[in-house]
């Protein structure tokens, strides 16, 4: 049976890295991810490894590309879900500002986020 929120966005930060993924939930496999631990991103950022707001803005950017290229940036439908105030719950305050960063990264690159219901648009930064 189908799962309705298909394309679920996920984010794990830890004090080095932070990594993106979007996984279908039907398959249970991750469609696209991007990550600072990536050799690529790493070496791009001026900071190296050290996960701070440029560097999640990056992973993001990196994810809404790799989403065009899979052609998921609009969600096949119904879009990718996404819920902010439990990322931001499960990541601690600390990390809000990286947590935003990548939505909003992901959200100025043109991918269809899906906000979950108990999200409302005053939590998003500049809106």
């Amino acid at each position: 049976m189908p799962v309705i929120k298909r394309y679920v966005l996920r984010l794990f930060i830890s004090l080095k890295y932070i990594t993106a993924n979007v996984v279908d939930r039907n398959n249970d496999r991750i469609v696209a991810t991007s990550s600072t631990a990536e050799h690529s991103i790493k070496e791009s950022l001026e900071c190296g490894r050290s996960c701070n707001a440029k560097a999640t803005g990056v992973v993001g950017e990196v994810l809404a590309r790799r989403l065009k290229v899979v052609g998921l940036n609009e969600g096949q439908g119904s879009g990718i879900h996404a819920n902010l105030g439990k990322e931001v719950r499960k990541k601690g305050f600390k990390n809000q500002t990286k947590v935003w960063t990548v939505f909003n990264a992901l959200k100025n690159n043109g991918v269809k986020l899906i906000l979950d219901k108990d999200d409302d648009k005053s939590s998003w930064p500049n809106s």
